[in-house]
């Protein structure tokens, strides 16, 4: 993906150039005199000393750039950003600005969006086991598409929609394409539990119910293959048989589907040399092959959807944390900082690497591996492993990672009742708070017991 921010638009901070690869970071970082990093023209160490520390920021210049990229890409499709990726306010009104729609998973993201003034139209719900609330919600404020995992959820909405009203669903499907970065994250295949399988014939036998209630409306077929996936083959893969699967409902039933959704899971580099999926590439590709594949089947081209999420927000994040204790143990020396697990779930999680960087202040001491590891009250509270850091690396000292905007506070706890860090947008040298830290009333306030 080319990203790009304008060079002008950032105000000039005396810098020299990074003796580290910042391929990962956001493209307005620049590397200061002083050993600290300036982010959208604010130094990260001017951020935690403001705001505190752990402190999570938002390059609002990087996601815009990154939503523009896919719609020069795609130009023809509906690009829809994965709320679940994160969400805030602000988020939401960035990307609506940018012309996408939102993919939400929830009441609670659905209330968010809307009451920020994103389009309910411009939203889609997903879920594979949506609550009653989640789909009185989507229905009161008249979501434009809900996307119907399983054969159950069929009659359970059609029950809700209002006599004389018809809601336009999606009917997820399992393509039986293997693709994703972690097994967990797979879901392209017939042995988890997102959609209808097309191979069992359980998706077809799903599009005959769903043409068989009058209160719902089948606009086409959706599918989501995984996520951190970093070629185009699987999605070519998918794209056929979703065709495929269109072309024998056109037989079957006479109903031409005007919409195919190929959902995201496109890649981003966490650290320097990692494969991210060119979505410039994804474009062209999948566009031939839509355009192809229908002509063969003698369809129309439907709307193509798209929903990235950790593509757009995930390499604007940055994290700060501050290093509390440096000791040794079994010969590893372990580098403890106050965040980790708590908001930071994915290293335990699914095992995923990172590249922390030391900021703040300049050093002349050679590196070593380390590990980073949390304040949270498990083993497996390791942020980094094997990473190299300066060797002098000393409590007090601010420790820098990247590519932290997706799956980090989108998942947070409050373990060991530490509340949540501030997320705080950075934009032409400007600072500003989007989310407060979670103080112990916010947290109290939920324990009503004597």
């Amino acid at each position: 993906m080319s990203i790009s921010v304008t060079p002008a638009a950032l105000p000039a901070p005396p810098h020299v150039p990074a003796d580290d690869d910042l391929s990962v970071w956001p493209a307005s970082t620049l590397a200061l005199a002083d050993g600290d990093l300036a982010v959208g023209g604010v130094p990260l160490a001017e951020v935690a000393d403001r705001f505190g520390t752990p402190v999570y920021l938002l390059d609002e210049e990087e996601v815009r750039s990154r939503c523009r990229t896919y719609r020069a890409a795609f130009p023809d499709a509906d690009v829809v950003y994965a709320a679940k990726a994160y969400l805030c306010r602000a988020v939401a009104r960035w990307v609506r600005e940018e012309g996408f729609g939102l993919d939400v998973v929830s009441a609670g993201e659905l209330e968010l969006a809307v009451t920020t003034g994103f389009p309910p139209d411009r939203i889609l719900l997903h879920g594979n086991a949506k609550s009653p609330e989640d789909l009185r919600t989507a229905l009161r404020l008249g979501v434009g598409r809900i996307v119907i995992d399983s054969a159950g959820e069929i009659a359970r909405l059609a029950a809700l929609v209002p006599p004389g009203d018809r809601q336009r669903v999606l009917l997820r499907v399992v393509p039986g394409v293997a693709a994703g970065g972690h097994p967990s994250i797979r879901t392209g295949t017939e042995d988890q539990k997102f959609g209808l399988s097309i191979t069992d014939g359980s998706a077809q036998h799903a599009v005959d119910r769903v043409l068989g209630q009058p209160g719902l409306e089948l606009a086409g077929l959706h599918c989501h293959i995984g996520s951190q996936i970093t070629t185009v083959k699987p999605y070519v893969a998918a794209l056929r048989r979703l065709i495929g699967l269109m072309a024998r409902i056109r037989d079957q039933y006479g109903v031409v589907l005007p919409e195919l959704d190929l959902g995201g899971g496109h890649a981003v580099a966490y650290r320097p040399g990692e494969s991210a999926l060119d979505i410039t590439a994804l474009a062209t590709r999948i566009r031939a092959e839509l355009a192809e594949g229908c002509a063969r089947a003698g369809l129309p081209v439907p709307r193509l959807t798209l929903e990235p999420g950790r593509a757009v927000i995930g390499p604007a994040g940055v994290a700060v944390y501050r290093v509390l204790t440096v000791k040794r143990a079994a010969g590893r020396t372990l580098v403890a900082v106050d965040g980790g697990m708590s908001d930071n779930p994915r290293p335990a999680l699914y095992g995923v690497r990172y590249a922390p960087r030391l900021v703040g202040r300049t050093h002349a001491a050679a590196r070593a591996n380390v590990d980073v590891v949390g304040r949270y009250c498990e083993a497996g509270d390791i942020l980094a492993a094997d990473v190299p850091l300066p060797e002098d690396v000393r409590p007090g000292d601010l420790l820098a990672l990247p590519v932290a905007g997706a799956y980090h506070l989108s998942m947070a706890s409050t373990y060991n009742m530490v509340g949540r860090p501030p997320v705080v947008a950075v934009s032409h040298a400007h600072p500003r708070l989007l989310i407060r830290r979670e103080s112990f009333e916010d947290m109290s306030a939920r324990d009503v017991s004597e």
